[in-house]
């Protein structure tokens, strides 16, 4: 079975950002992405240092705003403002999950939609919703970026994604129906799943459970893309129990070494995007 390994893909969009970031910086533009991290969560930590060096070698100016974990609502939010006010900063990432207290929503709507290189405001939500251009969520357009690379045929393929969340599920379903596939969305409450999913012939995991796809879920020959990760007996793990799937589906993405390269790729390609129409 075929692996889709997203290492080498990323390392070409990554290198096609930092050829973009040296000509924005021979205009005099520096490209600029600010991170603000909440708290101390090690998941973050990792995420944002990865992010960091990708940055760096890209060219691609990154600070990071850390705030304590029991900061207010209002001194965030605070941050958030400074930062869309800020001429020389053409990204906005506020690192998630926030701490309990603090909502995720209200910190969302008020990024600067012409910063919001994460693509979680509604208005870029709206534009891929309405098939205009905006920012898309970096891990719905590195799978799609990532099946690209691979030349694996989606139109009038039927593609099933399992979780409906704003990050993956919901924009992935709009990428693929834009490329005509036959899209269903499966959730907690579907009834079911496993007759679901037999039938995809691209299935997407984006739940947030370790090993949930097992082989019976499969349709045989299926593209499978694993963007979970999880921890389980301290080993990073994904959605997919692999060892099981591996045996049936025709293309399967690792944890890791699969999607997760290709959201940090997309994220710089996105403040680049951001750098290019915006910059100052």
């Amino acid at each position: 079975m075929p692996v889709m390994e997203g290492r080498s893909v990323a390392e070409r969009w990554k290198a096609d950002a930092a050829n973009r970031a040296k000509a924005c910086r021979a205009r005099g533009i520096v490209p600029h992405l600010a991170v603000v991290l909440v708290g101390d969560d090690p998941g973050s930590q990792i995420y944002v240092r990865n992010k960091e060096k990708a940055c760096e070698k890209a060219g691609i100016l990154s600070s990071v705003i850390r705030l304590d974990a029991d900061c207010t609502q209002e001194e965030l939010e605070s941050v958030v403002k400074e930062l869309n006010e800020d001429e020389a900063v053409h990204g906005i990432l506020v690192q998630l999950p926030l701490p309990g207290h603090l909502s995720e929503q209200r910190v969302i709507d008020i990024i600067d939609p012409k910063k919001d290189v994460d693509g979680f405001h509604a208005v870029n939500a709206g534009k891929l919703a309405c098939g205009q251009k905006g920012f898309v969520p970096c891990t719905a357009i590195g799978v799609m970026k990532l099946l690209e690379a691979y030349d694996i045929p989606i139109r009038g393929r039927r593609a099933v994604i399992i979780g409906r969340s704003n990050i993956v599920g919901k924009p992935l379903a709009m990428l693929l129906l834009a490329a005509d596939a036959t899209v269903t969305i499966c959730h907690s409450k579907t009834e079911n799943l496993k007759e679901i999913t037999r039938q995809a012939d691209i299935l997407v995991a984006a739940v947030g459970r370790a090993n949930f796809v097992t082989a019976d879920m499969v349709k045989p020959g299926a593209v499978v893309i694993d963007v979970g990760t999880n921890r389980l007996n301290g080993k990073l793990v994904g959605d997919v129990n692999a060892e099981e799937v591996s045996q049936t589906a025709g293309y399967l993405t690792p944890v890791p070494g699969g999607v997760g390269q290709m959201t940090i790729a997309m994220l710089l390609s996105n403040t680049m995007d951001a750098a290019e129409q915006y910059g100052f």
